[in-house]
């Protein structure tokens, strides 16, 4: 398997490049509209062919390059079915393996920072998205967000993955490449120790957060699979090409 980690600076989203040596197909695990150059290099390359995206939720923070690496290059477009978006052409399910070439991704149904966020499990590696961030996680006070329930699909679906399992988020606002589900377990300061589900509500509850800046723009765009929304002003329409950052918390 062929495996780079990528990072976007503007928004620290990392994409993931998956690639099968036998046959030259790979994946983009949350690809970024305006890293997408950087990406289609780096697949020619190393001599892969682009065949599906895979996005873990509807991000609203950047806008997906999904829907213009299909113009591009013909790719298809992935995402978790029951975000029901008209623009795919494979809807991942919770449990059911989405096959590329010899990949074989486990998709994990892990909602609390969006309803229909996907974790993405592929042999020692778990790209967990928003859900598990390297010391935290994505904040759960919009897109249907629920601390809770966050809470639960962390320690019950991604927790009881093995210890050395490696965890690659979506994120990281301090330069951290990975983690390891045991490091996370034990030592993230949100979800791990003995922190119960109460204290864990209470403790997203009280954040405080600033609305993120672009979601208005994003969530629409990412509905669409990286449609840039036509009423943006000039300086939010170069997003499309260079984006205005937005931490998830």
């Amino acid at each position: 398997m062929i495996f780079r980690q990528l990072f976007e600076p503007l928004s620290s989203t990392y994409t993931y490049l998956l690639g099968c040596e036998q046959t030259g197909q790979a994946v983009l695990i949350d690809p970024v509209v305006n890293a997408m150059d950087r990406d289609l290099q780096i697949l020619q390359a190393l001599g892969l062919r682009l065949t599906y995206t895979l996005d873990t939720h509807i991000h609203a923070d950047h806008i997906t390059a999904a829907l213009h690496l299909k113009e591009r290059v013909g790719s298809r477009i992935a995402a978790p079915a029951m975000d029901r978006l008209p623009c795919i052409e494979h809807g991942v399910e919770d449990g059911v393996p989405f096959e590329v070439g010899s990949l074989s991704f486990e998709p994990i149904h892990t909602p609390g920072h969006t309803d229909g966020h996907f974790a993405y499990r592929l042999s020692e590696r778990v790209f967990t998205g928003d859900a598990l961030l390297i010391d935290g996680c994505g904040r759960t006070d919009f897109q249907n967000g629920d601390a809770r329930a966050l809470f639960h699909s962390v320690h019950e679906r991604l927790f009881s993955l093995p210890d050395d399992c490696l965890v690659y988020p979506a994120h990281d606002y301090q330069h951290r490449r990975v983690s390891t589900i045991a490091q996370e377990r034990e030592r993230n300061p949100r979800l791990g120790g003995r922190r119960t589900p109460d204290e864990f509500v209470e403790l997203m509850a009280g954040l405080n957060l600033p609305y993120p800046k672009f979601i208005d723009h994003a969530v629409p765009g990412n509905r669409q699979c990286g449609r840039c929304p036509e009423d943006l002003d000039e300086r939010l329409n170069a997003y499309c090409e260079q984006m205005t950052d937005s931490p998830q918390g």
